[in-house]
């Protein structure tokens, strides 16, 4: 009879007394002149499944083929285990090769290697325990958030990866042409004459879909966007990455505080979700990397966030400055807080998150709705612990002549923000939305360090590998 291969997830959970057959990837293998353990994955489930082969004449041959790396199928008994750490293992009794691993040149070795190392191997990395919990996390987080929208009767909104605006007004964008470089036609002001280009005008990768998505909402109600969005910034740093996913949700009718109260219960749900369906992976993370971890995800969902005028914010750190707190960066009104701000608020003042509202306007973007004292804008920033800004929004100005007046003040070009201006000339309402980095949420749910840890591929300054 045929015996169809069963997930060491599922093999993990089953009683033992039948035949299975099993597949994966060997990650070690010991044992002495009698017997052999080998310890299989398939990346369904951080646990391994223990492999137990009777060396004989027959399976001498194989197992001096099989090392740590090699895929190979196991089929035989799934029988009661005498060690401890599972409650299964199993007794083969056949044994197939897929493909031998040279353990010569294997570059996961059985000793500890640092993320710095790994990056480099990206290709070999979801291999490892480390970030095969990673990227399982990645994946349910990404079910979770379409799960949540659907649930509230969201429409899925697919924004242009290819556009003509800048959303954030920043002009670190990544230009998309298929113009000769070698030999760029010149308009009359000896200009690149991007008429000749593919599109007939200059485009770049979108740095958001938010632009995009306030049409959705001025027809659908409420959309959300998730897809890859690109920023050309020259940084190195731990928290940024080239290409990064991101989730705006945009809303018709609501108001700021309407957005407020969306974004908390949405990672409440994210980070509970997590909780309630990823314990293994987290735990893991937790044990090996950040003992803190599970309790940090446990305070969020258990706590209402903060809700903080930025003024106040800015009169709480230089009060800690008074008291002796030393911050790299300055504090005073108007200032663009940095992380090390953020973090100060969540991590020493309240010992909670944080949604900081009222920015200045010179500090934001133009689309947020102004307050009466013309000073401040009705923004919200999200704060973690451990991360700073993990979501962006505001309050979007619904107003024609003050978002025109916007425009002009920061001399932005109207050639390719008209379309958008339709929606304030044709049944203007207010609306809301904001945008939740992927990755900085990974960071904040796996507890690991470094963006460039939370995305299969990261793609930063002088690196477009694979």
């Amino acid at each position: 009879m045929e015996i169809l291969r069963t997930k060491v997830k599922d093999l993990l959970q089953m009683k033992a007394g039948s035949e299975v057959l099993a597949k994966g990837w060997v990650r070690t293998k010991r044992g002495n002149k009698e017997i052999a353990f080998i310890a299989l994955n398939d990346g369904s489930t951080i646990k391994n499944v223990q492999v137990v082969v009777d060396k004989n004449e027959k399976t001498e041959a194989q197992l001096s083929k099989i090392s740590t790396g090699a895929c190979i199928g196991v089929r035989g008994q799934l029988v009661e285990s005498v060690g401890s750490g599972q409650a299964v293992e199993i007794h083969a009794s056949e044994l197939e090769i897929f493909g031998e691993c040279d353990p010569m040149r294997y570059p996961l070795q059985k000793k500890d290697t640092s993320f710095e190392y790994l990056r480099t191997v990206a290709h070999m990395r979801p291999r490892t325990n480390t970030f095969g919990a990673v990227l399982r996390l990645r994946s349910q987080m990404a079910y979770a958030i379409h799960e949540y929208f659907h649930s509230k009767g969201f429409v899925y909104l697919n924004t242009p990866l290819i556009t003509a605006s800048d959303c954030e007004g920043a002009g670190q964008m990544f230009q998309v042409t298929t113009l000769d470089l070698n030999n760029v036609p010149k308009n009359k002001k000896g200009q690149p004459d991007f008429t000749k280009d593919f599109f007939g005008k200059q485009t770049s990768l979108t740095v958001s879909g938010q632009l995009e998505g306030e049409l959705g909402a001025t027809a659908l109600g409420e959309i959300y966007t998730f897809g890859p969005t690109f920023r050309a910034e020259n940084s190195n740093t731990p928290r940024h990455l080239a290409e990064f996913w991101m989730i705006e949700p945009e809303m018709a009718f609501y108001d700021i505080k309407d957005n407020m109260d969306l974004a908390e219960d949405f990672i409440k749900h994210l980070v509970k979700y997590a909780l309630d369906n990823c314990y293994d992976d987290i735990q893991f993370l937790n044990d090996r990397y950040d003992p803190e971890l599970i309790d940090r995800l446990k305070s969020v969902i258990g706590t209402d966030f903060v809700r903080l005028e930025y003024t106040e914010g800015i009169k709480i750190l230089e009060e800690a400055i008074k008291n002796g707190v030393q911050f790299e960066y300055p504090v005073y009104w108007g200032v663009d807080l940095q992380s090390e701000h953020e973090r100060y608020l969540v991590e020493k003042h309240f010992n909670k998150p944080v949604i900081l509202t009222g920015y200045p306007k010179d500090i934001k973007a133009f689309y947020m709705k102004q307050n009466e004292d013309g000073k401040t804008v009705r923004a919200m920033d999200v704060l973690f612990p451990k991360i700073g800004e993990i979501i962006g929004g505001s309050e979007r100005e619904a107003d024609l002549a003050k978002l025109e007046a916007r425009i002009d003040e920061l001399q932005m070009s109207r050639k390719n923000l008209e379309w958008y201006v339709d929606t304030r000339r044709f049944g203007s309402c207010p609306h809301s939305g904001f945008g939740l980095g992927f990755e900085r949420l990974l960071l904040f749910v796996t507890g690991m360090q470094n963006i460039r840890d939370v995305i299969p591929f990261p793609r930063t300054p002088k690196n477009a590998e694979y």
